[in-house]
């Protein structure tokens, strides 16, 4: 108040005038802060639900930084469920290219994900690569969605699953050849482990995306998955593509024991991987299997003991 006192000049007030509008700046950039994270934990709780759990025992601002990379990876991921035009699909990719572009450029768009992205971006200085791969590989795949071999999956998870990962080992300001290894593989398995429970939806939706070479491998028709069948021949099928995902994880396990334990945290969805091909085991790789569907509820609880102990 003293300030007003001298208005001869009106410099002061001038500065009264700056420093309540700069305050009032702060405060609305604090809202829109908290308001894009609590979206895009939304949306990673909703369509990501195993993964927002294993990202809930990260520290706070690692967490923040991964809830953003999730929230990405889940609106790009969407396009191909929400578009049926190739067209359309490709307007959408290029959106989402066009605003990575401009969060490194410090000038994200007014959208919450981007928002949270960008401040993700500037915190940990995640490498741009990552998201472009990521990008890249949905953005394909809208293109030729059948896979021509149980490789091609394989690829296709690196790019996409394994990104992630290595994003959020950069959160964790971790960034060594063990752990991007480690990483790799477990990207691996987590992405065809994706791909078989997808299974069931895409069928419904009239779709196979079964990699074309096992088909022919273990003569199972499209039509064959689109009825569900259950017989020796696809069973036979998901075996083998289940034990690729097993094998990673395998080679992955060798690779941990080397790395720090905040690397190994940010490894710590691989215990939803192990999850799902322990239920499928059990229900003799019958992929329609509806308990397959089922959230195991002690999944938290495991994730949560193995953090305690430093172990996954």
């Amino acid at each position: 108040m003293a300030i007003l006192c001298y208005p001869s000049t009106g410099r002061n007030v001038y500065k009264v005038r700056f420093f309540f509008a700069d305050a009032k700046k702060l405060s609305s950039n604090v809202q829109n802060s908290k308001n894009s994270f609590l979206y895009c934990q939304e949306i990673v709780r909703k369509h990501d639900y195993e993964n927002f759990i294993a990202t809930l025992l990260l520290p706070p601002g690692p967490r923040q930084s991964t809830i953003a990379v999730r929230a990405f990876n889940v609106s790009v991921a969407q396009v191909q469920d929400q578009v049926s035009q190739g067209l359309i699909g490709q307007m959408r990719m290029k959106f989402w290219s066009d605003t990575l572009e401009a969060i490194y450029q410090d000038a994200p768009p007014a959208q919450l994900v981007a928002l949270q992205l960008h401040e993700a971006v500037r915190q940990h200085k995640l490498s741009k690569r990552w998201f472009q791969r990521l990008i890249s590989s949905r953005e394909n795949h809208l293109s030729s969605k059948s896979f021509q071999s149980l490789s091609n999956l394989e690829d296709y998870a690196e790019h996409s699953a394994s990104s992630i990962l290595y994003l959020t080992l950069e959160s964790l300001n971790v960034r060594t050849i063990e752990s991007d290894h480690a990483a790799s593989h477990i990207g691996r398995a987590q992405g065809i482990v994706t791909f078989l429970r997808a299974i069931p939806y895409n069928s419904r939706r009239q779709q196979v995306y079964v990699p074309i070479d096992l088909l022919v491998q273990h003569k199972v028709s499209q039509n064959d998955i689109l009825k569900g069948i259950d017989d020796k021949r696809m069973k036979d099928l998901i075996f083998d593509v289940a034990s690729s995902a097993n094998a990673h994880i395998e080679k992955a396990k060798t690779i941990m024991p080397k790395m720090s334990s905040e690397a190994r945290l940010a490894l710590i969805p691989l215990l939803s991987v192990v999850s799902y091909l322990e239920q499928l085991r059990k229900v003799d790789f019958n992929v329609f299997d509806s308990r397959l569907s089922q959230r195991n509820p002690l999944l938290p609880w495991k994730m949560w003991w193995n953090k305690f102990r430093g172990k996954i």
